[in-house]
């Protein structure tokens, strides 16, 4: 996740001139951050520089899902979005992509930790650069468990 010279509202609204505060703020809510960011030195005009500790790689993390879903995007595509997140963290994500799923927001998740698969209409699982297996969740999720022999972090990508 990398992000710019700027205060955390800034990149949220993707350093954009003519953003407002409450599309910032709806953003940060709909990631589940909004309460993370007022715990911040300056809340939503903390300044982000290069090398700057006063954000954990989780907190980057939850940072860049408010920027992905600032301005109602129509499209979503998250790559490894709870790589570092704890639990607070994976919650939020998982509400965060309920929320998404019931504004009929097309959301495409590259992940290698299935527990973030719960809230997916469909799987598909490549290897070598070729699709394995294309299904509905439950049909792939079962056929992927150990009751079906295969475990699906072996098989993810």
């Amino acid at each position: 996740m990398e992000f710019f010279l700027g205060s955390i509202k800034q990149n949220i609204a993707r350093m954009r001139d003519d953003f407002s505060d409450d599309a910032v703020i709806a953003a940060a809510q709909l990631a589940g951050v909004h309460e993370m960011i007022l715990q911040l030195p300056a809340a939503y005009d903390t300044p982000y520089l290069p090398g700057n500790t006063v954000l954990s790689p989780g907190q980057k993390q939850r940072l860049g899902l408010a920027r992905a879903m600032y301005g109602n995007p129509r499209f979503v595509v998250l790559d490894e979005p709870n790589s570092n997140l704890d639990g607070d963290g994976e919650r939020a994500l998982m509400n965060a992509l309920s929320a998404l799923r019931a504004a009929s927001v097309t959301t495409v998740i590259v992940a290698h930790r299935p527990s973030v698969l719960a809230t997916v209409d469909k799987i598909m699982m490549m290897r070598s650069g070729m699709i394995e297996v294309f299904g509905g969740r439950d049909e792939v999720m079962q056929r992927y468990t150990p009751a079906g022999g295969k475990r699906l972090q072996e098989h993810s990508a």
